[in-house]
C-alpha cells in the first residue's frame, strides 16, 4: 500500500483536485472585491466623498483597459448616479457578491463531500479486498473485531480529509493571504500587526498540538483493543459463564475503560489549553486595531473607511487561519491512521489478484490427481505436523485417512482445502500447483467441509447455496427510475474503484450443482439433504414457519386441499381424534383460552396477550359478559398453583418448558402480586393488575396443565363472547387479529396450524410425531415437497448459524459442500457431533447412493470413527506427521497379521 496519506489521495484523485483548485482560484476574486466594498461605500456614498455639490454625480461600473498594442480599450462606459443611487447600487453588489461567495463555498464544499466519500469508498473496499487475500495463516494473529473496526471507523476520517487535502489549504490559506494583503493595502502598520500575530499562531499552535496527535494515537490504539476484547467475550461468552470468570472479564474491561478514560481527560484538558491561547490571539488583533487604527484615524493617517474595512477584514482573517491550524493537525491525525492501517493491512504473501478474478464460465472437470508432495507443514509453536508427506488422491477414488488427533492426517486435508499453507513442498492438481491455480476454478472443482463450520446471518437457502454463488450470471432487470439508478451505481462504483458487480443478479451456478435453473434446484437439494440426514429438520422448521404469501403463493393456493387431505388421511387411519378442529360455534379444548375468545391469532409483535388484556374493547367485553370476573378468578388460580408448584425450582427445570403462561423469570413478580392482592376482590385492583391476571388465563388449556378451572358453562361463556366480539371487533384490533377461516390461509399462523386448522389432542400417545409423520406422506402424495422445503429454507440461521444446533450446523456444511458437486471432496472430521450410527449411515450415502450418471467424486474423508475406514477405496494411517500405512482394508488387515505371526 502507498505508505503517504496525500500520494495516495493526490494518485486517485489527480483531476478531480486540479479542477477544485480552479474553482478556488475564481473563487478568490469576489472574496477580495467583497473587502474592498465596504470601505468605498462609507467613504463614498455615506460620508459624501465626491458628491461634496448638490446634483453631483459618479460614475458606476466604469469597466476599460490599457492593454499593451491596443491601448486604451473602454469595456463600459458605466452609469452617471447620484449619491443616493450609487449607495444602492453599491449595497446591491456587495449583496451580489454575497451570494455569489456562498454559492462558491456551496459547490467547493458539495464537491470536496462527493469526493471524499468516494474515496472512503475505495479506500474501504481495498482493505476488504486485502483480507480477502490474506494468506490463511494471518487470521489466527489478527482480531476480527479490530480489523473490522479499523475498517468501518478509523479510515472514516481519511474519507473527509480527502476533499481537504489539497483543496483547503488552498483555499483557506487564499482567503488568509487575500485579507492580510488588503489590510496590508490599507495600512502598513496595521498589515505588519496582523502578519504578527499570525505567525505566532501559525508557529506556536502547531506545536502544542503534537501532544495532542500523541494522545490521539493512544486513544485510537486503546480504543481498538477494546473493541477486540469485547468481540472476544461475545465469542466465548459460554467458556466465561462455564469457568466463572466473568467477574474477571468485568474488571478487565474495567481496566481498559479507565485507562481510556485518562487519555480522553489529557486530551480535553490539552485542547482547551490550545483552544484558550488560539483564541485569546486572535482576540488581541481587534483590540490594537481599535486603539492604534482609532490614534491613525484621529490623526488623520487613515480614514474613517479604511478603518472599517480593516477591521472588516481581520473579521475573515481568524476563521480561515484557525480553520487552517486545524486542517494541519487533521492531516498529521489522519496521516498517523493512515500509517497504522498500512501497517496492519501490510502483509506479505497475499494472494494475486488474478487468482480471484471473476470468472463467469462453468469451470471443467479435472483430468488429473490431487497430489502432496514433499508437504511439510509447521504450525505456530514450531512444530513438524505434517513431515515431507507426498501421496496421490486419484479421481473417483475414495480414500480414508485415519489416525489420532494430531496425528497429521487433518492438516493434509487443510493442506488440500487450501486452508493452510505448506511450508515446504507442495500440493498439485494435474500437474499445477493448487496456490497458484485460479479459485474460479480449484474453489470450485475442490470441496471441503470440517466440523468447524461458520454461517452467514441469513437464510439457510442463503447458506446451503453459497458455495454456489461464484459470479453473477443472470442480469438483474431493472425498469424505468430503478434502470436509471443502476447505471448511476454502476457509474459511482467505477469511479472509486469498486466492481460493477450487481448483487441483486442471480450468482448461484446452478449448472454446477446439476440443476437448469432455480425452478429445479429443490429436486437436487432434496437428495443432499436426505443425504446428511437434515430433511426431518428442515421439514420441522417449515412446519413451525409463518408462510410469506407473496414467495409462496401456490402453497397458501392449496391449503384448503390440504386440509380436506388430512382430514380424510385421518379418517381412513382411524385417528379423528387425533385433531381438534376449530368451529365457531364450539369450544376447543386443545386450544388456549386466548385461542378460543379471539377464534383467530395475533399479528406480532403488533398485538401481544398482554397488551390485548390491557386493551379497553376487551376490558368492555370482559365487563358486559360478565369474563372478566371469571378470567380475573382463573387467572388468580393460575397464578397461585403455579408459584406452589414452581417457586422452589432452579430457572432451568424442564419443568417451566411445560409453561405457557408464566416464565421462571416471572414467578417471582407474581409471587409479590399475590401477597399484594391477598383478600382483595376484583374491584380493589387496579387496571394494570387485573390485565396481569387476566393474561394468565389466555394461555392456558385444561388438558395439558391439569389445574381444573375449565367448566361447561364458563367455556360455552367463552363462545358466546366470541361472537360478541367480532361481532363488533374495532378497526384497530381487526387490523392485528386475523380470524381462523375454513376456507382462507392464515398469514399469521404457522404452516402446521393452517393444514390442521385445528389443535393436536394432548391427551393421545406420540400425536405430535405421527401428525409429522401424516403431513410429510400428504405433501408427498400431493407433490408439494419442493414448496415445503422452500418454505423450510427461508429459515433465518441468525449470526454465525447460532440458530441452529451444532449438529445441524455440521450436517448443513456437508451438504454445501456435496451440493457444489466437486471433483474432490475433501471432508475433515465433517460429523464430530452426530453418533457412530448417524456418521455410518451418511458415509455409506455418499460415498454410493448420492451419485448418478457419470458424476462420481473422489472422496478423501479423515475419520473421526476409524471402523468406517473399511468402507473406503484406500487407507492412509497417520502417525506423528507421517503416513505410516497405506492400502486397502483387506492389505492393511493381512500385514498385521503377518506382523503378529
Amino acid at each position: 500500500m502507498e505508505k503517504s496519506l496525500a500520494r495516495y489521495i493526490w494518485s486517485n484523485t489527480r483531476l478531480e483536485q486540479i479542477w477544485i483548485l480552479l474553482v478556488v482560484a475564481a473563487s478568490m476574486v469576489p472574496y477580495f472585491l467583497s473587502f474592498d466594498l465596504p470601505k468605498q461605500i462609507v467613504n463614498g456614498p455615506i460620508q459624501g466623498k465626491g458628491f461634496e455639490t448638490r446634483g453631483a454625480t459618479q460614475t458606476f461600473m466604469h469597466i476599460a483597459y490599457d492593454l499593451p498594442l491596443f491601448g486604451h480599450v473602454e469595456v463600459f462606459h458605466g452609469l452617471q448616479l447620484t449619491r443616493f443611487q450609487m449607495l444602492i447600487a453599491l449595497s446591491l453588489v456587495f449583496l451580489v457578491l454575497v451570494v455569489l461567495n456562498g454559492l462558491f463555498k456551496l459547490y467547493i464544499n458539495t464537491y470536496k463531500g462527493r469526493l471524499g466519500e468516494r474515496m472512503l469508498r475505495r479506500i474501504r473496499f481495498e482493505l476488504v479486498d486485502r483480507v480477502l487475500r490474506f494468506p490463511p495463516a494471518h487470521f489466527k494473529r489478527v482480531k476480527a473485531a479490530e480489523i473490522a473496526t479499523m475498517i468501518k471507523d478509523e479510515v472514516e476520517p481519511m474519507g473527509g480529509f480527502t476533499g481537504d487535502a489539497f483543496v483547503q489549504p488552498a483555499l483557506l490559506g487564499g482567503q488568509a493571504v487575500t485579507a492580510l494583503v488588503f489590510i496590508i493595502m490599507q495600512n502598513f502598520w496595521l498589515g505588519m500587526i496582523a502578519a504578527g500575530i499570525v505567525a505566532v499562531q501559525a508557529i506556536v499552535i502547531p506545536r502544542m498540538r503534537r501532544r495532542l496527535l500523541d494522545l490521539g494515537r493512544q486513544r485510537q490504539l486503546t480504543a481498538r483493543e477494546l473493541s477486540g476484547r469485547i468481540g472476544e467475550i461475545v465469542d466465548g461468552i459460554g467458556t466465561i459463564h462455564g469457568n466463572d470468570t466473568s467477574n474477571f472479564e468485568r474488571a478487565d474491561i474495567a481496566a481498559r475503560l479507565g485507562l481510556i478514560f485518562k487519555i480522553r481527560y489529557d486530551l480535553y484538558q490539552w485542547k482547551f489549553l490550545v483552544k484558550f491561547i488560539n483564541n485569546f490571539l486572535a482576540q488581541v488583533t481587534p483590540f490594537l486595531f481599535y486603539s492604534i487604527g482609532g490614534f491613525l484615524a484621529l490623526h488623520g493617517r487613515l480614514d474613517i473607511g479604511q478603518l472599517v474595512a480593516v477591521i472588516n477584514a481581520y473579521k475573515d482573517l481568524p476563521g480561515p487561519l484557525k480553520e487552517l491550524i486545524d486542517w494541519d493537525q487533521s492531516r498529521q491525525d489522519v496521516q498517523v491512521k493512515y500509517n497504522q492501517v498500512v501497517e496492519q493491512f501490510s502483509v506479505d504473501h497475499l494472494i494475486n489478484p488474478e487468482i480471484q478474478k471473476v470468472s463467469t464460465e462453468l469451470a471443467p472437470h479435472l483430468n488429473g490427481p490431487l497430489t502432496a508432495v514433499n508437504l511439510t507443514i509447521i504450525d505456530d509453536s514450531g512444530k513438524r505436523v505434517l513431515d515431507h508427506v507426498s501421496v496421490e488422491m486419484n479421481l473417483r477414488e475414495s480414500v480414508a485417512i485415519v489416525g489420532e488427533s494430531g496425528s497429521g492426517g487433518e492438516y493434509l486435508a487443510e493442506a488440500f482445502g487450501r486452508l493452510i499453507w505448506p511450508d515446504c513442498g507442495k500440493v498439485t492438481v494435474d500437474g499445477h500447483d493448487l496456490l497458484e491455480m485460479p479459485e474460479a476454478f480449484a474453489g470450485r472443482r475442490i470441496a471441503y467441509a470440517s466440523s468447524d463450520t461458520y454461517f452467514f446471518h441469513g437464510t439457510l437457502r442463503d447458506n446451503i447455496l453459497y458455495g454456489l454463488k461464484h459470479a453473477p450470471l443472470k442480469p438483474y432487470k431493472y425498469d424505468g427510475n430503478a434502470a436509471t439508478a443502476f447505471k448511476w451505481a454502476m457509474a459511482e462504483a467505477r469511479r472509486a474503484a469498486n466492481p460493477e458487480l450487481d448483487l441483486n443478479s442471480d450468482w448461484v451456478d446452478y449448472r454446477a450443482a446439476g440443476a437448469s435453473g432455480p425452478d429445479d434446484i429443490y429436486r437436487f437439494i432434496r437428495p443432499v439433504l436426505d443425504a446428511v440426514l437434515m430433511s426431518q429438520d428442515i421439514f420441522d422448521m417449515a412446519l413451525r414457519s409463518t408462510v410469506d404469501t407473496v414467495a409462496h403463493a401456490d402453497m397458501t393456493a392449496r391449503i384448503v386441499e390440504l386440509r380436506q387431505a388430512l382430514l380424510q388421511r385421518l379418517n381412513e387411519e382411524d385417528l379423528d381424534g387425533l385433531v381438534v378442529p376449530f368451529e365457531f360455534t364450539a369450544y376447543n379444548p386443545q386450544a388456549t383460552v386466548g385461542e378460543n375468545l379471539l377464534f383467530g391469532t395475533l399479528k406480532r409483535p403488533l398485538m401481544t396477550n398482554r397488551k390485548l388484556a390491557a386493551h379497553p374493547y376487551f376490558q368492555a367485553l370482559f365487563k358486559k359478559t360478565g369474563l372478566d370476573i371469571d378470567l380475573y378468578t382463573m387467572g388468580l388460580e393460575i397464578a397461585e398453583n403455579t408459584v406452589e408448584l414452581f417457586n422452589d425450582l432452579p430457572p432451568d427445570h424442564p419443568f417451566f418448558q411445560q409453561l405457557t403462561f408464566m416464565t421462571a423469570d416471572d414467578i417471582p413478580d407474581y409471587q409479590a402480586l399475590l401477597q399484594k392482592l391477598n383478600g382483595r376482590s376484583f374491584d380493589v385492583a387496579t387496571p394494570e393488575e387485573r390485565a396481569a391476571i387476566i393474561r394468565l388465563s389466555f394461555s392456558y388449556i385444561e388438558p395439558r396443565h391439569r389445574f381444573g378451572l375449565l367448566t361447561d358453562a364458563l367455556m360455552a361463556k367463552i363462545v358466546a363472547a366470541r361472537a360478541e366480539f367480532h361481532e363488533h371487533i374495532p378497526a384497530d384490533l381487526n387490523a392485528v387479529v386475523e380470524r381462523y377461516d375454513p376456507e382462507r390461509f392464515i398469514a399469521s399462523a404457522t404452516l402446521m396450524d393452517n393444514v390442521l386448522f385445528g389443535r393436536i389432542a394432548h391427551q393421545q400417545a406420540d400425536a405430535p410425531e405421527r401428525i409429522h409423520s401424516i403431513m410429510r406422506d400428504l405433501f408427498d402424495q400431493l407433490g408439494m415437497q419442493d414448496n415445503v422445503l422452500s418454505i423450510g429454507l427461508d429459515f433465518d440461521v441468525g449470526p454465525g448459524g447460532k440458530r441452529l444446533t451444532i449438529v445441524q450446523r455440521q450436517k448443513l456444511n456437508l451438504a454445501r459442500a456435496l451440493l457444489k458437486r466437486p471433483d474432490f471432496l475433501i471432508l475433515n472430521r465433517p460429523l464430530l457431533g452426530l453418533d457412530h450410527r448417524f456418521q455410518d449411515q451418511i458415509v455409506r450415502t455418499v460415498l454410493g447412493d448420492l451419485h448418478d450418471g457419470d458424476y462420481h467424486p473422489a472422496v478423501i474423508w479423515v475419520l473421526s470413527n476409524p471402523t468406517l475406514a473399511e468402507l473406503f477405496d484406500r487407507i492412509l494411517v497417520f502417525d506423528h506427521g507421517s503416513v505410516v500405512e497405506s492400502g486397502t482394508s483387506d492389505d492393511l488387515l493381512e500385514r498385521r497379521k503377518r506382523s503378529h505371526d
